[in-house]
């Protein structure tokens, strides 16, 4: 079971905003799929579906950005997945430019308090990540209000076209591997 975890903060509030990448890019591949709602499972919403030849859990953790590795941590678990080469999480980067993405195997959080808070549920680094860039936070402006916000209609356009990419991305590591995808993608 592969399992893909889009990172995020739930409620309305929270749509369109720079730290909600990671459930933009999992409700862009339920789209794209078709995949059914299984409900609430691991404080998260889930889904299951197949792409490629291989079974496909995307989840959207329910326990907002801080403590995403919670659900993480359980629905690895649950499935015994291997976090290193079965799961991929998807979050933004205020690192990279809006538009761009990166892929890693493995690294460490960055600065990212989700990353942080599965890399220490897991207790390892080693599994594949997919960033979304939202650029930098502007001098003056408080980070988590940064991240908070939502972009202009400009940035929104090249946020957009990222998270497709990010989408064609994990479904390229499902069917090609990471290595394939990193070598297209970044």
């Amino acid at each position: 079971m592969f399992i893909i975890a889009g990172l995020g903060n739930p409620g309305a509030q929270y749509a369109g905003t720079r730290h909600n990448m990671g459930f933009d890019v999992i409700d862009r591949l339920v789209d794209q799929y078709r995949v059914p709602q299984d409900g609430v499972k691991f404080h998260a919403l889930t889904g299951r579906t197949r792409i490629g030849s291989g079974t496909v859990l995307l989840m959207k953790p329910l326990t907002y950005m801080n403590l995403s590795g919670r659900a993480v941590r359980e629905a690895v678990a649950f499935y015994k997945a291997d976090p290193a080469s079965e799961l991929i999480v998807v979050s933004d980067d205020i690192d990279l430019e809006p538009g761009k993405i990166r892929i890693r195997k493995k690294g460490s959080a960055g600065g990212q308090n989700g990353l942080r808070n599965i890399i220490e549920q897991l207790g390892t680094d080693a599994f594949i990540r997919v960033r979304v860039g939202t650029g930098a936070k502007p001098a003056g402006w408080d980070l988590a209000d940064w991240v908070l916000s939502r972009p202009d209609r400009e940035t929104r356009a090249l946020i957009d076209d990222a998270q497709e990419r990010a989408a064609k991305a994990c479904v390229m590591i499902l069917t090609e591997g990471p290595d394939r995808a990193m070598n297209l993608f970044n």
